[in-house]
């Protein structure tokens, strides 16, 4: 799909950024653009530690909900969690956190295909059974109006703990901590369901005189939840991910280390990346396609043999899992072909889709076509169940919610939703989100934000070091996007066992040559020197001859470590003929170096 190119244009003090905290005034100047600009922000980015977290105490009802565990701690703990990786990972902060208190407890979690998303009355029966002496949630509940209400008219104390928007009103607990309520004066309201869990426990071990030093041992946790939930990776977030890396490599949970050397990450500097597209999709795949216990029981195994077993198992069943995606995928991308693209909003129903895939193949098909769209599968009954991803200029959370009688069920945020409704009233659905979306063609067209212009003369393994201090990348805080005009591809290769990774050699207009790699839409790429060149010239690119290509690309630098050399290249993220101005797609030469240099 092609992209806007957006050259950033914010304004700041880059040389004098780069002289007080020792960084290149490339590496302030993409501070700046991500927002990051007076001196305690940018303390707090570059060397913010814990102790830059909030107060677990600023939130609503905290004090209450402690309290409540105090009163009960002679007896068990009923913690109720969801099936996903935010879900698994509260859940198990919050049963480490009340051990290392003196208080049992046991996970309830619900059955993914029988019961669906969050508590109900299954989960409160046999906790009640079980005479547990009060019920938490995590990751969900806040809008378990009726089950809530059920748990105490049992008599259970109940605390709920999520961090999803609130819907019509409170849950009736005893407690509700959730950012995200209206009189809640916590200030940062971006923490997934594990930082609220973390949160409470930094609380609960204050009340109760354990070293706030002892909560470190949770960060790994709370870091794997929060970038599998797709969290914007600022304020307490960075804070939290960035010592939940440092830990995570180092980590004393025999599953964790099992996980990372299945998956070849052992020894190796563990990044967000990593979690985003390795550990945390084998923590969702159990919850997904198997069950959650699985990945329960590999958290809780110290046995190192039987750690490895479990990992292995994980991994095959995340294996099965991204096998059904493709099926799935395959068949909602048909279906778009046929026709099914002239909405604003995409709603597909595919009736054998595994229900926990939908929303994967809903964000599959976002990005392919940057348009909302929400996946529905049916459940028998009479019922579909649907879960969508959103683009930035449209609130899925506020749309459904005008279309709430509908609902059976359902939650969410601004970028993803899950729901359950009768298939009959589908179609209105559908005319209801697509007659009120206001969305505009633009809305369409994904942007890519250019942070700087720049020649890749200026390209350094000094400079790649440094732009390391903007990490973690990730929702939010995204990796730097450079970018320069006018390259003629000195030769190229298609590489990898699919052929999906593009090698090049490329040169600019001052003769500077680098080696490039794409590792993405490899396929849009000779698709799009074809168009504007012809055919051609793709074969004499791909034979090393001199050819008409002059190319703009966007991309990020990186060192390239093979043999026991290293090499300077760069990682191509996008690609386009430049024939317009840069707020579309180029700038010229000299204004890329003055812009360089400042």
């Amino acid at each position: 799909m092609k992209k806007r190119w957006i050259l950033q244009t914010k304004q700041g003090d880059f040389r004098g950024m780069a002289e007080r905290y020792g960084i290149s005034p490339v590496t302030a100047r993409c501070m700046v653009n991500r927002g990051i600009c007076g001196k305690e922000e940018i303390d707090t980015y570059l060397k913010g530690g814990m102790e830059k977290l909030h107060s677990p105490w600023l939130f609503a009802d905290m004090d209450k909900a402690v309290q409540i565990i105090l009163d009960h701690r002679e007896g068990c703990g009923a913690i109720a969690s969801d099936f996903d990786c935010d879900g698994i990972f509260s859940a198990f902060i919050l049963k480490k956190g009340f051990e290392t208190c003196g208080i049992q407890s046991r996970i309830y979690t619900p059955d993914r295909v029988e019961e669906g998303y969050g508590l109900n009355r299954r989960i409160v029966d046999e906790a009640s059974a079980e005479k547990v002496s009060f019920l938490i949630t995590c990751d969900n509940g806040i809008a378990a109006l009726d089950e809530v209400r059920y748990a105490r008219e049992l008599g259970l104390p109940v605390i709920v703990t999520d961090h999803h928007e609130v819907q019509e009103a409170l849950p009736e607990a005893d407690a509700v901590v959730d950012p995200k309520r209206e009189d809640c004066p916590y200030p940062f309201k971006g923490l997934c369901g594990a930082g609220v869990a973390f949160q409470l426990i930094s609380a609960l071990y204050e009340k109760m005189g354990i070293s706030l030093e002892k909560r470190e041992e949770l960060l790994e946790y709370a870091a794997i939840a929060t970038v599998a939930d797709v969290m914007e990776l600022q304020g307490e977030n960075r804070i939290l991910v960035k010592a939940g890396l440092r830990r995570l490599g180092e980590t004393e949970n025999a599953g964790l280390r099992a996980l990372l050397e299945v998956q070849g990450l052992s020894g190796r500097e563990v990044k967000a990346y990593h979690i985003g597209f390795v550990l945390g999709p084998c923590f969702n795949a159990a919850g997904r396609i198997n069950t959650v216990e699985k990945a329960f029981t590999l958290l809780e195994e110290t046995d190192t043999r039987k750690a490895l077993e479990l990992a292995e198992e994980l991994k095959e069943i995340n294996e099965t899992r991204k096998q059904m995606t493709e099926e799935a995928a395959s068949r909602a991308f048909e279906l778009l072909e046929q026709g099914e693209t002239g909405q604003p909003v995409y709603i597909l129903y595919l009736p054998e889709c595994h229900e926990s895939l939908a929303g994967i193949v809903a964000g599959r098909v976002k990005e392919a076509y940057h348009h909302p769209v929400i996946v529905f599968t049916s459940v028998g009954e009479g019922l579909v169940k649907g879960s969508g991803r959103s683009i930035e200029s449209y609130h899925m959370f506020e749309a459904l919610m005008a279309c709430s009688d509908l609902m059976i069920r359902f939650g969410g945020h601004r970028m993803a939703a899950g729901m359950t409704l009768r298939q009959k009233d589908l179609p209105e659905l559908e005319r209801r989100l697509n007659e009120n979306a206001r969305l505009q063609t633009e809305d369409f067209l994904p942007v890519l934000d250019i942070d700087v212009p720049l020649p890749v003369g200026y390209v350094s393994e000094k400079l790649i070091a440094d732009l390391e201090a903007l990490e973690p990348f990730g929702c939010g805080n995204p990796k730097p996007v450079f970018a320069e005009q006018h390259f003629r591809i000195l030769r190229a290769a298609r590489r990898g066992k699919h052929a999906n990774v593009l090698t090049m050699k490329v040169a600019n207009e001052a003769g500077t040559t680098i080696d490039a790699i794409c590792f993405d839409d490899v396929d849009g790429f000779e698709k799009l020197i074809c168009q504007e060149w012809g055919d051609e010239e793709l074969e004499k690119l791909y034979a090393g001859k001199e050819n008409a290509v002059d190319i703009g690309l966007a991309y990020y630098p990186s060192v390239n470590e093979y043999g026991g050399f290293r090499t300077l290249q760069i990682v191509v993220t996008d690609f386009c003929r430049i024939h317009r101005k840069m707020n579309t797609a180029a700038i010229d030469r000299k204004e890329m170096e003055k812009r360089a240099d400042r």
